[in-house]
């Protein structure tokens, strides 16, 4: 296999939840420049839509879907209409995700409840029913987004950290599961990338904190999570399951 087939994703397809902001989108942009035919999945219509509308720069038959995830019925409906459309889906991202900061003793049980059916259950499933198409095919690559907060606590966000931790948790079960199936699974640390997710959440104090403790001392730029998640979904990365790539800039290298 020559340099350009071992990472191009041509002729695959691939369903990337959470698509339609932040880093989903630029991944399924990513996917899209190369070669994969793109389902974007948001809850925002309009989202989906604007993404959509990029996709059909260079294919004139992407579409995308507006779901809420966390509703496991209506991702089920979801899988099924890609499965219906496309026939197989080579490639998931799950890329949902949303956070609170507070105080661990003041989350109420309504915070826990709707973090960690995004976070985390909405993965699990994502994972599980799709995962059952690509164990009948023999093949395909399931990347979950999952976060430095994986690997350690975080002051202020005991939901999100505990659910990350899950993700990974849920990537290498998974992975092991599924290897001589044909599966690979595998998930994405990203350190500190400001994004619609964490933007008004990252006040002057908490910015300078985080990049004072990144040794490469700056924040990441999207691109250079994306080629992370490009290499994860491509043939380049057949003998890769259950690994979890730290693109953080030296975060956790450096935490000590």
């Amino acid at each position: 296999m020559d340099l350009a087939s071992r990472f191009s994703l041509a002729g695959k397809v691939a369903l990337v939840i959470g698509g339609s902001s932040g880093i989903g989108r630029e991944i399924a942009l990513a996917f899209r420049g190369a070669g994969a035919s793109v389902v974007p999945v948001g809850r925002s219509e309009a989202k989906v839509e604007e993404v959509v509308g990029r996709l059909r720069q260079s294919d004139a038959a992407a579409a995308g879907h507006a779901v809420d995830v966390a509703d496991i019925a209506a991702l089920g409906r979801l899988v099924d209409q890609v499965m219906a459309r496309h026939g197989r889906i080579d490639v998931l991202v799950n890329s949902q995700g949303i956070t609170k900061l507070s105080k661990a003793e003041d989350f109420a049980e309504a915070d826990f409840d709707r973090i960690i059916a995004t976070n985390l259950k909405s993965v699990f499933f994502a994972c599980t029913t799709v995962g059952r198409h690509m164990l009948a095919a023999g093949a395909g690559s399931i990347i979950n987004i999952a976060s430095i907060a994986a690997f350690g606590g975080f002051r202020l966000t005991a939901l999100y950290t505990m659910s990350k931790h899950g993700v990974v948790g849920l990537t290498e079960t998974l992975a092991t599961e599924w290897a001589t199936r044909g599966v690979r699974v595998n998930a994405i640390a990203p350190g500190f990338f400001i994004t619609a997710l964490n933007r008004d959440k990252m006040d002057p104090e908490r910015r300078a904190n985080a990049i004072g403790r990144t040794p490469i001392g700056r924040f990441g730029e999207l691109d250079e999570l994306v080629n992370a998640a490009l290499y994860l979904a491509s043939p380049g990365a057949s003998f890769v399951t259950g690994e979890t790539l730290r693109v953080d800039g030296g975060f956790l290298a450096g935490r000590f």
